[in-house]
């Protein structure tokens, strides 16, 4: 399975908009940050985890060409605004299947009423093959899919598992029990916002802990703030195994 990060930065991307802090201002790519979201390929199979903002100008710099579906964390802006924009692939392949809380679909039928309408739709908007994600183990392809269950910090988010890797973002508590899903992984993906305590993700030393906990063989830190410093920096503070993310970077697992 080849992973590509085709964002790993926090809700506001870095650089911020109109923000001087030095990170903001950095010339290093590696500290230019679009909104979290990863692309999955293997075989003849290319799915999403979340469509944020950026994901038009995701796909376009990764030449994406098909989608067999998207999967969804959960219902925050920065993880699924960028739902219209599968209207390019809608128009070539015809449906475009989603996987989704119940919940977060519901709050994607209040926010793209037009795509889930079914009398009088508009003609240009997208038909969605709506797919309710629960802690069940399901198949995407050919390949099993775990959904780990995080909170942030209350708020119900799904992180998945496929195989030797696995994806969390948005977390800032995760229970006993998910953590024994994630038992055993070679590649895990997981959020770490910035180094200093904040209220509803995992900071840095929070996410080594938790990685330490999971005996994770790597780790790959992602949903990064401003506020976390120069990538070059940080990793170079970073125990063995241990990386800060970056866009565009690819893995094979």
């Amino acid at each position: 399975m080849k992973i590509t990060f085709l964002g790993t930065g926090t809700s506001q991307g870095i650089p911020i908009i109109g923000s001087d802090h030095p990170v903001c201002l950095s010339t290093n790519p590696k500290d230019k940050r679009l909104r979290v979201s990863l692309l999955l390929e293997w075989e003849n199979f290319v799915y999403v985890i979340d469509c944020g903002p950026d994901f038009r100008q995701q796909m376009i710099a990764n030449n994406v060409k098909k989608i067999d579906g998207i999967l969804f964390t959960h219902e925050h802006n920065d993880h699924v605004v960028g739902l219209d924009d599968v209207r390019p692939f809608y128009f070539r392949q015809g449906d475009i299947s989603v996987f989704a809380h119940k919940r977060v679909l519901k709050e994607l039928k209040k926010r793209f009423e037009y795509i889930f309408e079914i009398e009088n739709k508009y003609p240009g908007a997208p038909t969605l093959d709506e797919n309710i994600l629960t802690d069940e183990v399901f198949k995407l392809g050919n390949k099993k899919v775990v959904p780990v269950n995080v909170y942030h910090p209350k708020l119900q988010v799904y992180g998945f598992r496929f195989g030797d890797f696995a994806y969390v973002t948005d977390a800032k508590i995760i229970p006993e029990a998910e953590i024994a899903k994630l038992k055993g992984v070679k590649i895990l993906v997981l959020n770490a916002l910035r180094k200093e305590e904040h209220r509803s993700h995992l900071n840095l030393n929070q996410a080594i802990e938790v990685s330490q906990k999971i005996g994770a063989k790597q780790t790959y830190f992602t949903h990064i703030s401003h506020h976390m410093g120069f990538h070059d920096e940080v990793q170079k503070e970073l125990p063995e195994n241990f990386f800060l993310a970056y866009d565009n970077l690819s893995l094979e697992v």
